[in-house]
């Protein structure tokens, strides 16, 4: 249409000036008074066609410069704000740091403060050990006459790992026991489809005991065991807790080799599982990468027991992602957990494309793949940062598991004490005190 148009208005103003040419020659005028009235009349219409059309584009022009200005004005007003955001971002991770260090100063000092409380706690308990007459509560090891002067001739270290002991096994006894959940997410919609679980022990004052700290002493004197019961009987709880509110949620119970190999503890741990079969589905058993390769045939025997009640394992610490694919598929395990640091340590760049160091003609994004034909899932931990997040979804990774989508926290006292063994259960399963020379 708008290129007919200027035809069209051509045609309009010939037709104009004949009709005047006309007009004037049926007026009785001749043909050179009609000749240039139909040239004049052309030659006013094409003026006016000009200035019209002239008047028509400053018009447009004036538009155009309008939008302009308008949009120059956004674009100033889009850098201002953007200037602002990075000022007020800047501040925030300014901060972010400072109260970050802040936070970690306070936790030093809580931390050195923790340890001068148990070095005094120590030191209490032998001076109370040292002038107490001997009592039926006392260790096999320190009964008798001369029981003092058999502590005092003992090496500090020695008396140190011997009140520790104790505190461990009154910690058990007394049901002083926690347990601290820590959320396992689909990505990337990040919801929470399983949980780890840990153990935490508290002393006499309300102290929390963290494992590196009571685990050294623990598994020699064949404690680990019944700190495992104690841990699967909550997290049995737990389950069933969380199936009444329907909520379809998996927890990652630790074992240890202690005690998948003790002959006298581990047929009771069978037989608890037994009648909890139903919840083999949401219960998986994790094990260290060391521990799973240092496993003999007891322990793998005993491992292939609750495979067969349809439980499922996990291994974690994983410190090298070179699996033996064909051992985890035998064994049951379902999981592996590897820190999204290690993970991203194994990507190379071959030929511009990511790939696994210990697999060079397979990429990146295919690791987890080759796993899942093995049936196994790979849970990328200790996530940290948004980045270590686009990292794992790179590498097609759809389980996540760190601090940034939450930390291990205590279950709350109420359900504490709802999923609280019977009274005596925990002095059933503690091994009797090992005789010291």
């Amino acid at each position: 249409m708008a290129r007919a148009t200027p035809a069209l208005l051509m045609g309009t103003y010939i037709f104009l000036s004949l009709t005047v040419a006309a007009l004037l020659w049926r007026g009785g005028s001749d043909g050179g008074a009609c000749v240039a009235a139909f040239l004049g009349t052309m030659g006013l219409c094409t003026g006016f066609h000009v200035f019209v059309g002239q008047k028509l584009m400053a018009a447009r022009i004036d538009k155009d410069l309008d939008r302009v200005r308008e949009a120059h004005r956004l674009m100033v007003e889009a850098i201002d704000a953007t200037q602002k955001d990075m000022l007020d971002l800047a501040d925030s991770v300014q901060h972010q740091r400072t109260t970050r260090t802040e936070e970690l100063t306070s936790e030093v000092k809580m931390l050195e403060g923790l340890v001068l409380k148990l070095g005094e706690s120590i030191e209490d308990r032998l001076n109370e050990w040292q002038n107490r007459a001997p009592a039926p509560t006392q260790p096999s090891y320190a009964r008798g006459p001369n029981a003092a002067e058999a502590v005092r001739q003992m090496s500090v270290k020695e008396q140190q790992a011997i009140a520790l002991i104790e505190t461990v096994r009154e910690a058990l006894i007394e049901n002083r026991v926690d347990l601290y959940l820590q959320p396992v997410v689909s990505l990337p919609q990040r919801k929470t489809v399983f949980y780890e679980s840990f153990s935490r022990l508290r002393d006499e004052t309300g102290r929390v005991m963290m494992p590196a700290e009571y685990l050294t002493v623990a598994e020699p004197e064949g404690l680990l065991p019944s700190i495992d019961n104690l841990l699967l009987f909550r997290c049995v709880q737990i389950v069933r807790k969380l199936a009444k509110n329907d909520r379809r949620i998996g927890i990652f119970c630790n074992i240890s080799l202690s005690t998948l190999r003790d002959d006298s503890f581990f047929p009771q741990f069978l037989e608890f599982l037994k009648e909890n079969r139903d919840l083999s589905g949401a219960l998986i058993f994790e094990l260290g990468q060391d521990a799973f390769i240092a496993r003999g045939s007891a322990e793998a025997r005993n491992m292939a027991k609750l495979a067969d009640l349809g439980f499922r394992f996990s291994i974690d610490k994983v410190t090298t992602i070179d699996f033996d694919v064909h051992d985890l598929q035998r064994s049951d395990v379902r999981f592996v957990k590897i820190s999204a640091k290690l993970l991203m340590e194994q990507l190379l760049d071959i030929d511009g494309r990511p790939a696994m160091k210990f697999l060079k003609d397979i990429h990146a994004g295919d690791y987890a793949s080759l796993l899942a034909r093995y049936g196994i899932e790979v849970i990328a931990e200790k996530i940290e940062s948004e980045r270590q997040v686009v990292d794992v979804l790179e590498a097609d990774i759809g389980y996540g598991q760190g601090h940034l989508f939450g930390e291990p926290r205590a279950i709350k006292e109420q359900v504490l004490l709802e999923t609280a063994p019977p009274a005596g259960y925990a002095r059933s399963t503690l091994p009797p005190l090992r005789r010291r020379a």
